[in-house]
């Protein structure tokens, strides 16, 4: 427990600190506060002269402990329209930030970490905040607290640790209250002053609430605009947001895909059918468009026993078991297989690698399972490099070709023996592209400095969304490994167009058909992911897209006057709200398929 001296620090600085406040900030009055003051632009509306001085005060200084940004925002707002003064905006708000952040150092410091298990606390302070506020502070030392006032989501589990650390209090009242005297003016001043300018506009005058709704909103996202410009981190960050929009490779599909959908608009009108690509795979739901089953895949490949040798294990875990159910089908399935860590959990039904995880563990699986609400997918783990096959026949054809092949790399950065983790993600041109999803993915280790030269691999799922570098892989391409690639493909009945998501032990093996295991196949929807290959132009892209879509098309209608059938569009828009459709009966004629 803290010292009687340590209780009278305390007070001594909440005084000075109000002192400081009330009495050295009339030099930020201007000329134009008497002006707002006499009420000419002051709507009469908010009547906060009916408050007492110490009233405000209070009112402003507990605000802040709801929010910091929005109690300052709203207070210099108020003095911009001459209600209180901006003496007692700046105080007040400074009183109530300070007494804050006393409370939450001391909440660590007498609570301790078992406080983080209480889900009211743990929702303000997540375990993952704590432990790299803890170790950003142990790394940097006090100047952590001062940079924390400035850079937004880092107060709360950095004032929460350094009472845990137990941080010296002395040092800290020091550090966190020269920020507080800092940042309060500026934030507080800043918007006295943009206030002042839009309390003078006809909106105002006309509809008062809706204009200083529209003002707390603007200047709020300004705040954090200018919090991130204030540390490297989030000028870092947000140069990476700048350049993703001039590199293709990074655009969203919204933005990417409104060409692909006009070729698609286009096919459709030369072949007559809107969705005849449907046809393309009768063998899967919609031929892979949206909402097929990876399980129901997997399964369907075993029917060929050139695939047999390259398939990994699996097992499906249904939504409609309990927890523990679960957790037994997957412990049985892991023991039948004599299989352990690392695994692979993903939904059954998704795309563009989302939900896919990496298990590391028992506990780790044991989280992951209890608190999912759909069908699982776990499948044995393979090691090595990382390939994708894009293969399509023609119905009539007896023989398929590899369309494309996408060399993955899995994306990493070396130590220099001194910068972290974080700071290394954040230094590299092409991973700032991508650093929320990195940091992410490494939150854990953000903190550890990498020996020099140590290479340190920062994703570890093949899929571009998340991370991986997609290259053109054409080089692998080869006599024997289109004949087993076609072989495997030949094998299931109904399959004829789409991708092959591989594990191979080097990228020389594949070439030569050896060493090789199938993670997954997709449908008619999957891309011929080699075009995003940094080398590639963005006409070159289009043009791969619009072949393989023209491809689609051709294979669905042989397939349709073969006797396949396609998938309704609304039954299409129904796969797309996640509801449940029959596949599309159809009798497939064609001879020459063996």
């Amino acid at each position: 427990m803290l010292e009687k001296r340590r209780w009278l620090w305390v007070f001594g600085v909440c005084i000075f600190l109000g002192a400081f406040f009330f009495l050295g900030f009339d030099l930020f009055q201007s000329s134009d506060y008497e002006v707002l003051k006499s009420g000419v632009f002051a709507p009469q509306n908010i009547r906060v002269e009916e408050f007492s001085t110490l009233g405000l005060f209070l009112i402003f200084a507990s605000a802040t402990l709801v929010s910091e940004d929005l109690a300052c925002i709203a207070a210099g707002i108020l003095a911009a329209q001459g209600k209180i003064s901006l003496t007692l905006a700046v105080s007040s708000c400074g009183f109530g930030i300070f007494v804050g952040d006393i409370l939450l150092f001391l909440a660590g410091r007498f609570f301790g970490r078992k406080a983080l298990e209480l889900k009211f606390i743990n929702f303000f302070i997540p375990e993952k905040a704590f432990v790299k506020s803890s170790q950003w502070l142990e790394r940097r030392g006090m100047q952590t607290v001062f940079i924390s006032r400035f850079v937004f989501g880092l107060r709360l589990p950095l004032y929460f640790a350094a009472g845990v650390l137990k941080t010296s209090f002395w040092r800290f009242t020091l550090y966190f209250s020269l920020a507080v005297a800092i940042w309060t003016p500026i934030l507080v001043g800043l918007t006295y002053l943009l206030g002042a300018e839009a309390v003078k506009t006809s909106l105002f005058n006309q509809n008062l609430w809706l204009g200083l709704t529209l003002l707390i909103i603007v200047l709020f996202f300004v705040v954090r605009f200018l919090q991130q410009l204030l540390t490297w981190k989030g000028r870092r960050i947000l140069f990476g947001k700048i350049k993703r929009r001039f590199v293709w490779e990074f655009w969203s599909l919204r933005v990417f895909y409104v060409p692909v959908v006009f070729c698609i608009g286009w096919l459709a009108i030369k072949y007559r059918s809107l969705t005849i690509f449907t046809c393309a795979n009768p063998a899967i739901l919609a031929s892979g468009f949206v909402g097929e089953s990876k399980d129901q895949i997997l399964l369907g490949l075993f029917q060929s026993e050139a695939a047999k040798p390259f398939l990994l294990s699996h097992i499906l875990i249904s939504k409609e078991l309990s927890a523990d159910e679960k957790l037994g089908q997957a412990a049985d399935f892991m023991t039948s297989r004599d299989l352990d860590f690392p695994i692979i959990l993903k939904p059954d039904v998704g795309e563009r690698g989302f939900g896919v995880q990496i298990i590391k563990s028992s506990e780790e699986l044991a989280e992951k399972i209890s608190i999912s609400i759909e069908n699982l997918i776990l499948q044995e783990f393979a090691h090595g490099d990382e390939t994708s096959v894009f293969y399509y026949r023609f119905p009539n054809s007896a023989k398929g070709k590899i369309f494309a092949i996408t060399e993955k790399r899995f994306p990493s950065v070396t130590g220099d023996g001194q910068a972290t983790l974080e700071e290394l993600i954040l230094r590299d041109n092409r991973a700032i592209c991508l650093a929320n999803k990195y940091l992410e993915r490494n939150s854990e280790n953000l903190e550890t400095v990498p020996e020099k030269d140590e290479k340190v691999q920062i994703i570890d799922i093949g899929t571009h969304s998340r991370g991986a570098i997609f290259l053109d892989g054409g080089w692998m391409k080869t006599d024997a490994l289109e004949e087993k690639i076609d072989a495997i493909c030949r094998g299931v009945e109904g399959f004829y167009f789409g991708r092959f998501d591989i594990r191979v032990k080097s990228f020389d093996d594949f070439s030569r058909a050896e060493n090789f295991k199938i993670v997954e196949l997709n449908g008619v929807t999957s891309e011929a992911t080699s075009i995003y290959d940094p080398q590639n132009s963005l006409l070159k892209a289009y043009k791969i897209l619009f072949r393989q879509w023209q491809l689609a098309f051709e294979i669905g209608r042989q397939n349709k006057e073969n006797g396949a059938m396609p998938t309704k569009i609304s039954d299409l828009i129904k796969l797309a709200l996640g509801k449940e459709i029959q596949n599309p009966k159809s009798s497939i004629r064609n001879p020459r398929c063996a």
